[in-house]
């Protein structure tokens, strides 16, 4: 019984994400496809929370949102007041433009205003996107989350795990026993498996919820991988030793007359490694969304039973894809940010032959 009920759950769960994809994206009468313009509005941060689009018997399209915070600052000062101002016909707001989600300073006719070299002026913007407002869901989540692991620890102290406890350790465990000890040691890997958990749940809650019908694709953001990976970067060269910083500096092993051409190639290491990082994050994650999303515009571009129902169980395979996907680049950054850590805190011993 129990298995029927999650193969329910995820059924409804993918009819949810097809349907929501569907109608938010489906071409109004008359109008053209574009599944570029799709793609982008999907993958894409904005100042709003989009849930659906519907088409009135105007023939008109009528979007369905959340709106978000606007935080800007110019020369006006602080500005605060909500994303839905910006929903009139010149999308202007108290000198204010927005145009594909980066707002500019306009005039009252809805002109864009520029600088004597042509640049478009822009206000300083701290808004709450779209991506934003998931970072602060899915950091309220794992803080609620772990509030109550931490409390079953505390009351089944000596006992068996039990509730959401017995269902996180495993993944707590395995984060610490294939992953931190490892690589970074018995001896210090206590230091930094705060850091590693943070990272392994922070980064798989983010992408679920960005396979979540209207949910944002967060880890599909490049500054926010680049967050997480410089946080990763930081943490390895403050955590270096002399050994690490020796090798880096004035590599041993090597002819001396090589050491000076090694110096820039292990410099360079040092922004290639968490570079690496996010890439790599951002690359998976965007590339899945992209896949599913053009496979779902061949629906709208043939208009086929033919062609719709093979698509649509291929979207379905490659939906549960991702979700496996999801926990596999969570478990490779960590892997490789408990690599690198692991790396500038190793005691090293080679022999300097000169």
């Amino acid at each position: 019984m129990n298995k029927s009920y999650i193969k329910y759950f995820i059924f409804t769960l993918l009819t949810l994400f097809l349907g929501n994809k569907v109608q938010a994206d489906e071409p109004t009468e008359g109008g053209v496809f574009n599944p570029g313009d799709m793609i982008i509005h999907h993958i894409s941060d904005a100042h709003e929370w989009h849930l659906w689009t519907t088409t009135g018997a105007d023939g008109k399209e009528h979007h369905v949102s959340i709106p978000l915070p606007v935080i800007l600052y110019s020369e006006k000062g602080l500005e605060i007041f909500s994303s839905a101002n910006f929903h009139n016909d010149l999308q202007t707001y108290n000198g204010y433009k927005l145009e594909h989600e980066h707002i500019y300073l306009a005039d009252a006719n809805g002109t864009i205003l520029t600088d004597a070299n042509g640049k478009k002026l822009a206000p300083l913007d701290f808004s709450i996107t779209k991506n934003v407002a998931s970072i602060f869901i899915s950091a309220f989540l794992l803080i609620t989350i772990f509030s109550a692991v931490a409390g079953g620890y505390k009351k089944n102290a000596g006992k068996a795990p039990s509730g959401i406890q017995s269902i996180f350790e495993p993944l707590i465990v395995f984060v610490r026993d294939e992953i931190a000890i490892p690589n970074i040691g018995e001896k210090k890997y206590e230091k930094y498996l705060p850091y590693l958990l943070t990272v392994f749940f922070f980064i798989w809650v983010n992408n679920l919820l960005g396979l979540i019908p209207t949910g944002a694709n967060a880890s599909g953001n490049i500054a926010f991988t680049m967050t997480l990976a410089v946080l990763t970067g930081v943490i390895t060269n403050l955590s270096g030793n002399s050994s690490y910083w020796g090798h880096i500096f004035w590599t041993p092993g090597v002819p001396l007359w090589l050491r000076p051409i090694m110096l820039p190639v292990e410099v360079v290491g040092i922004l290639t490694k968490p570079f690496a990082l996010m890439i790599r994050l951002f690359a998976n994650i965007t590339a899945g969304h992209i896949i599913i999303l053009s496979l779902m515009s061949f629906i709208f571009i043939f208009k086929s039973v033919a062609v719709g129902v093979p698509v649509s169980a291929f979207v379905v395979v490659m939906t549960m894809m991702e979700l496996f996907v999801a926990a596999l680049q969570a478990f490779i950054f960590t892997l490789l940010s408990a690599l690198f850590i692991g790396a500038a805190t190793e005691e090293h011993h080679h022999d300097d032959h000169h």
